[in-house]
């Protein structure tokens, strides 16, 4: 099947192109310099020239902070973007999904939130992201939404990086405890992605790792899987004076009754620790023009070179300025939900 990836650039949409290479699907990955999802007449065109089977919609914009003073700016990429990708796939008669976010719930559950609960977004990011949702469901009944969490991948502007470098100093690190998600490995959740693309179960999906954490925890085992000795310390998401609110808890869990599971946090951690070592190798570059010839498949466990700061995850505290969601896709700001903002 053709699959054409938009923010293909970023952290998530990277490793999207990857799998479904692997997949033997035709893929069209695209960056945002190939195509800007907030410009209706290219979407159309581009999509009208390559009628894909499916459109996965790894665009956005991730700077959650940022979003709180520029929450128009990141509708137009979330919302509005998302309309016009979804609207022009239904006119070519392709599947599209679309990669959302924990965020569109406020947190204050008693445990995970599946499929059939209520968003109730505490942020302007969320609400961005809950916009983008509906305007693809609304726009074609052959859609997928994906809510995932605390995504991680290659590239040097993740939580697991900013980890490492804060701890190379021997610390303190400080790290927030009253938040809990699953980390995702942007690996696994592709390899899910596209294993859901080929299916016809429409609809929300939560789609996160296996098992729970909160932020200080994920960072103790980074720091203990890597063998790195630094100092750690716990405070709260009060004394950091984020911009925008958090939710204390963002676990996800499917209530579907044949989900598509990923691995536990733990092993995807491994995973990626372990792809990191590896020599670099000639990423795939994203697809300029139609062609015939069918892309090579590559091994997903191969490092790819660091992507500009633009297309990368949201920083942590007290590092990089932060650039986007955890790269969901390589848009405005690089791409996918929460990704690890809260250390110092």
């Amino acid at each position: 099947m053709k699959v054409l990836i938009t923010g293909a650039g970023g952290m998530l949409g990277r490793d999207v192109a990857i799998v479904a290479r692997n997949a033997r699907h035709d893929v069209i990955a695209l960056d945002r310099d190939q195509l800007d999802v907030t410009d209706p007449g290219r979407v159309e065109r581009v999509i009208g020239r390559e009628r894909p089977g499916a459109v996965i919609n790894c665009a956005a914009w991730t700077d959650v902070d940022g979003a709180e003073t520029s929450e128009k700016e990141a509708e137009i990429v979330n919302g509005e973007g998302a309309s016009f990708v979804a609207g022009t796939a239904a006119q070519v008669g392709a599947k599209v999904l679309y990669i959302s976010t924990d965020y569109v719930f406020d947190g204050k559950k008693g445990g995970p939130y599946t499929e059939s609960d209520e968003p109730a977004p505490l942020n302007a990011y969320g609400r961005t992201k809950l916009a983008g949702e509906r305007a693809t469901a609304l726009a074609t009944g052959r859609s997928f939404i994906v809510r995932t969490s605390w995504l991680f991948g290659p590239g040097r502007n993740n939580f697991v990086e900013t980890m490492l470098r804060l701890g190379e100093g021997g610390g303190p690190v400080v790290v927030v405890h009253d938040q809990i998600g699953c980390p995702t490995y942007t690996g696994h959740l592709a390899a899910g992605v596209v294993r859901l693309i080929d299916s016809g179960a429409y609809g929300v999906h939560h789609m996160a790792a296996a098992e729970s954490c909160s932020w200080y925890e994920f960072a103790m085992e980074i720091f203990r899987q890597t063998e790195t000795v630094t100092r750690v310390m716990a405070t709260t998401s009060d004394e950091m004076g984020r911009l925008a609110e958090r939710p204390a808890n963002s676990v996800l869990a499917s209530g579907r009754e044949t989900p598509i599971r990923l691995p536990p946090w733990r092993r995807g951690l491994s995973d990626y620790l372990a792809r990191r070592e590896r020599p670099a190798t000639e990423e795939p570059q994203p697809r300029r023009r139609r062609s015939s010839r069918r892309q090579p498949a590559l091994d997903l466990r191969t490092r790819e070179k660091e992507a500009p700061a633009e297309e990368q995850s949201e920083a942590a505290q007290g590092e990089e300025p932060s650039p986007g969601e955890g790269d969901a896709g390589g848009e405005r700001n690089g791409g996918a939900p929460s990704a690890g903002e809260d250390a110092a």
